[in-house]
């Protein structure tokens, strides 16, 4: 084994760069005759296949965030964490049979379109500033920390020189070809990802169980640490607070997926640039499937990397290396660039490259949407009513590139950060559940008024922030002592949706609002493939949970 990177694995590596930058600028080039328009750059000419849809979901969610805040949090706390990616199957199938009807009927560029049609201007404008700021200071940060992490862990690469290459790249094809670009791309780069992340994870298992192969390692890890498989934790565990037992299948975890899943423009925009609905729904259907495998490439190796820490045995054959970088409880998310740091010479080119992909992709995705939403919800309605195509489209890459810029300026600020993956779900969390409350009950309450919602957004900030930062000087007597952040969002959404339905209620005497949505059982009809996709899923998930229970 060796920990250092060879000629075959920096040409594996080149060579998957020039793919993606290859295709990705051929996708983007415009057709003869043709000029770009909004809807080429935003939405890819509403013209993605279910496949490419359902690849594009995965790519733009699986990031640096997974790979290493995923796999640090499967070394601390163990398999529980994979409820985020299972429960998120799950969530899928609901967005794509009820969320996806409604947004596709209406003919979305954003979801912040959707509060204007629904709502009005004001609060649209509201949420999408909420957007922006999320992405750029949380999602855009995190993600190229991440990933600067991993190149400075596996190549020495010091920090602000892995941020400014991996912005560079994703911005090389993403900002000229907008969504188009980034999602057949996406293709690409999720084959890398499904298969480099499971090169990982077999030569660590393999390792684990001294080369008796993947299914030995499984065993090994399992009869090693069997509490790191609970999927229920008690509140005895030291990662309770971060998975509050139930409440992974009941509680704040909906909050969290509901709001992530349904309402996030980098994730739901694939759905809207489908070329059907029906089309969206298959492509919904096959990222739920792929949600299935993904704790085996994103979490095991995690719980792997804990068990070969903890066994002199093992460190012993990895000799010096192994006391490179090693991962432990207070840096938890060294786990996975470590692992990584031991495959063979070629397999450590594929993995890498599959980290990468992973971690361009999103950062090309949450560009595409952070500059479609302040496009087209900010500069459009404000700055340049009347901009031609040609005019959208440059101010599209130029607040992308401005989003980039920030984020790379901040992202090396979060040097103490450990278990980047509850970083970004805690502080998202405090947003999530006032937008959460306001697209539910616009969507299936026709009460709901602008002036309530608005209300309730703007209330659910203090909300949140009261059940994160208040309780903590209380007394262990208090009932909201040191809450779970799960809870505090499940406690906000509630809260929340109780202030608007009042304040709406008592607006308008219990009349329906003028915009509120005619829903139909028709509306909710969906395919007999969909439904047999759907059922799968469910009795695999039943499965799993009544496997890992605890």
């Amino acid at each position: 084994m060796t920990a250092s990177f060879e000629i075959l694995d920096y040409i594996i590596f080149i060579a998957y760069a020039i793919l993606i930058l290859g295709v990705g600028l051929w996708v983007s080039r415009d057709k003869k005759g043709h000029q770009k328009n909004a809807e080429d750059y935003f939405l890819a000419s509403k013209s993605l296949p279910w496949w490419a849809i359902g690849a594009s979901l995965i790519a733009a969610n699986i990031s640096a965030e997974q790979f290493i805040g995923m796999s640090g949090s499967g070394f601390a706390s163990g398999l529980a964490i994979a409820s985020y990616e299972w429960m998120a199957a799950l969530t899928l199938i609901i967005v794509g049979k009820y969320f996806l009807p409604i947004f596709i009927e209406k003919g979305l560029y954003t979801i912040p379109e959707f509060v204007e049609k629904r709502y009005s201007t004001n609060l649209k404008t509201i949420l999408a500033v909420f957007w922006i700021a999320l992405y750029v200071f949380v999602n855009l940060t995190t993600v190229l920390y991440l990933g600067s992490l991993a190149l400075e862990t596996i190549m020495g690469i010091p920090m602000m020189y892995g941020v400014a290459g991996l912005a560079l790249f994703a911005a090389a094809y993403s900002l000229y070809g907008g969504l188009s670009a980034v999602a057949w791309t996406d293709v690409i780069q999720v084959v890398f990802l499904v298969i480099g992340g499971l090169v990982t994870t077999y030569l660590a298992l393999n390792t684990v169980s001294d080369g008796q192969g993947m299914f030995a390692g499984l065993t090994t890890i399992y009869e090693a640490v069997p509490e790191r498989f609970a999927m229920i934790l008690d509140e005895s565990n030291p990662e309770y607070k971060n998975l509050p037992g139930i409440a992974v299948l009941v509680g704040g975890m909906w909050v969290a997926n509901l709001y992530y899943w349904g309402f996030n423009q980098y994730i739901i925009q694939r759905t809207l640039a489908a070329k059907s609905l029906k089309e969206a729904q298959k492509g919904i259907l096959f990222a739920a499937g792929l949600k299935l495998v993904i704790p085996l490439i994103v979490v095991i190796p995690g719980i792997a990397a804990y068990v070969m820490v903890n066994d002199p045995d093992i460190m012993a054959r990895l000799g010096m290396a192994g006391l490179e970088n090693l991962p432990s409880t207070e840096q938890a998310d060294k786990a996975y660039p470590w692992l990584l740091q031991f495959l063979p010479t070629g397999l450590k080119g594929v993995a890498f490259a599959a980290l990468a992909a992973a971690i361009v992709s999103s950062l090309a995705s949450m560009l595409n949407s952070t500059s479609t939403i302040f496009t087209m919800d900010i500069y459009k309605q404000y700055i340049n009513k009347n901009a031609s195509d040609k005019a959208t489209v440059n101010m599209g890459r130029i607040s992308a590139g401005v989003a980039l810029v920030i984020a790379c300026i901040m992202a090396p600020l979060l040097g103490n950060l450990d278990q980047a993956f509850q970083f970004i779900q805690e502080y998202t969390g405090v947003v999530s559940p006032g937008i959460l409350a306001v697209f539910m009950l616009g969507l299936f309450w026709k009460k709901t008024t602008n002036k309530g919602a608005i209300f309730g957004a703007l209330i659910s900030i203090p909300i949140a922030m009261y059940f994160k930062v208040a309780p903590k000087g209380w007394s262990t007597s208090s009932l909201f002592v040191d809450v779970p952040f799960m809870h505090q969002m499940g406690y906000t959404v509630v809260l929340t949706m109780i202030v608007i339905a009042i304040y709406s209620y008592l607006q308008h005497k219990g009349a329906d609002d003028e915009k509120g949505i005619d829903i139909s059982k028709a509306m909710f009809k969906t395919s007999p493939l969909f439904n047999i996709g759907s059922f799968a899923v469910m009795l695999i998930l039943v499965v799993l949970y009544s496997v890992f229970w605890n």
